[in-house]
């Protein structure tokens, strides 16, 4: 414990989480894996290198045997994940943690990643909700409104999404160096919540975000494995859904199921991130990889058909649950019309993943668990999923999944402007702590963000002429959409000068520097106390 550092403030409660033996729990974690943690990243950098050198992406030949082999398959689903048809996502602040668990949903996604703003009592502060939740002590008054989990009703399962690999955690050092971000989620959910959860009959459960190969899946494999051990928990206790949100994991579905089948509960398509992985990864090959403002992709266009197809039949194949991605349209209490759309589309996106074969999907508003409920009861009935539903019509190549050329639309300046005002929103509010943030009744979070700056980037370098103006997309375009979109937005109420000023300072940086950005969030993360 000598060598573990605090560098974060200690507030209210906090000596609940940040105990001497929970930190020394996390930091044998961190000594033990996060070299390897880092030879990984490395390893991406360098699959990033051949990838703009002309390479492209494939099935590997060298796990051929393990695509090809019928006779293995993942650990039976695990006590609260055997029916998962509506999942309710969301940031772990209080409020949130109650009404997540209260939304009649199935599962909740308590994230710490893309939906959290990771400011230092963000991150402390959500482990002692998901710790007050489960011993049933958590409440929260608002506006002189309280909140409190309702008594005697079953609650959502919880599933704890944790930071990706690509992330540390500043605040605190292990040998002088920050930690792993994900082993510190984990860790700390693990050490102090992990028996609570098997006390209720359930488990410690996880969403596993960002990983790009079935070697980064047998990294956490092997840290489920020694913490199950470090607190003599029996091995296949834990269990995680791996979220296929970057392009390579796309062809490396069996791979990653097959490192975690002691611990895994399933694939998840998620699509947002999938899209700006799409973008970042072929962003420097012209107009090859190029797509349309991001509007206009929807789950219909070809390479996306074939990546949640393919998704859906290798789950099913392994007996692992396949879980449908977020729709992004948020209902309006305020605006009947507006809540007709939004119903609408989200009827339809979900009413496709149930035909597919998706054993549940996403919402990310407790009024959206109803019609979620509703159109996957109409198929599910009363079986708890759609494992048997093998999907064998399907064959998809890595043709396929590149078929990026295909998708139908255009580029115009209301995109481009649309991209710009999202981005200035969203990264003012993420600086101001909140990483869920609905605007234009749409949820927006890092991964929608991320579009936004890497398309401007991707159009930027490719000369895109648009559509309606017939303009080219330049540096100079967008710092001038940039001050329009400012000057519009400084006349609505509640505008902050100064988290706009660093919000558009950080847009400039990871949209129009020649220098590509992996994640925005790492610079973002920089500039926090």
């Amino acid at each position: 414990m000598a060598s573990v550092e605090i560098t974060g403030p200690s507030l209210d409660r906090f000596d609940e989480i940040l105990t001497p033996e929970a930190l020394g729990f996390v930091a044998t974690l961190q000594r033990e894996f996060d070299g390897r943690r880092r030879e990984l990243l490395e390893a991406r950098q360098a699959r990033q290198a051949e990838l703009s050198a002309g390479g492209t992406l494939d099935f590997l030949p060298e796990t051929k045997a393990v695509r090809e082999d019928d006779s293995w398959r993942v650990a039976a689903p695990a006590p609260g994940l055997e029916d998962r048809r509506v999942e309710i996502t969301g940031p772990v602040d209080r409020k949130m943690t109650i009404n997540a668990l209260n939304s009649g949903a199935k599962v909740w996604l308590a994230d710490f990643e893309d939906a959290n703003s990771p400011l230092w009592e963000n991150v402390v502060n959500g482990q002692l909700n998901l710790r007050d939740a489960l011993d049933r002590t958590i409440d929260f008054e608002s506006g002189g409104k309280r909140y409190a989990l309702r008594p005697d009703e079953e609650l959502a399962t919880i599933v704890v999404r944790p930071r990706g690999w690509h992330l540390t955690e500043k605040h605190v050092l292990v040998d002088g160096r920050p930690f792993s971000a994900s082993i510190f989620d984990f860790g700390l959910y693990f050490f102090h919540s992990a028996q609570r959860q098997l006390d209720k009959g359930r488990g410690p459960y996880f969403y596993l975000p960002k990983m790009e190969s079935h070697l980064e899946a047998r990294l956490w494999n092997d840290v489920f494995t020694r913490a199950q051990e470090l607190l003599g928990i029996p091995h296949g206790t834990i269990r995680a859904t791996v979220l296929i949100e970057t392009y390579p994991a796309a062809f490396e579905m069996d791979e990653i199921l097959y490192e975690l089948r002691d611990h895994s509960a399933g694939l998840n398509a998620g699509r947002w991130d999938y899209l700006f992985s799409v973008i970042k990864k072929f962003r420097t090959r012209g107009r090859e990889f190029l797509l349309p403002e991001r509007n206009a992709v929807t789950m219909t266009a070809p390479f996306m058909r074939a990546y949640t197809e393919l998704l859906v039949r290798t789950c099913h194949r392994r007996g692992a649950h396949a879980i449908g991605g977020m729709a992004a349209f948020i209902p309006s209490r305020r605006d009947p019309e507006v809540n007709k759309v939004a119903l609408e589309k989200v009827r339809a996106d979900k009413t496709r993943e149930s035909g597919d074969g998706f054993d549940g999907s996403w919402v990310a508003h407790p009024d959206l668990v109803p019609i979620c409920q509703e159109v996957f009861d109409s198929v599910l009935g009363e079986k708890p999923n759609q494992l048997d539903r093998l999907r064998e019509d399907v064959s998809v190549s890595a043709g396929d999944l590149l078929s990026v050329s295909k998708t139908p639309g255009d580029i115009t300046e209301a995109g481009l402007r649309n991209n710009v005002d999202v981005a200035l929103r969203y990264l003012a509010a993420w600086m101001g702590g909140s990483g869920a943030v609905a605007i234009h009744n749409l949820m927006e979070d890092a991964a929608t963000a991320e579009i936004s700056r890497s398309q401007i980037w991707q159009w930027i370098h490719n000369d895109i002429e648009l559509a309606d103006t017939g303009e080219v997309v330049t540096k100079a375009l967008v710092e001038r959409i940039i001050a329009e979109e400012l000057e519009k937005i400084r006349k609505e109420p509640g505008f902050d000068a100064s988290l706009y000023e660093q919000a558009a300072e950080l847009f400039k940086e990871v949209a129009l520097d020649d220098d590509f950005a992996d994640f925005l969030t790492t610079p973002a993360y920089a500039r926090m106390p």
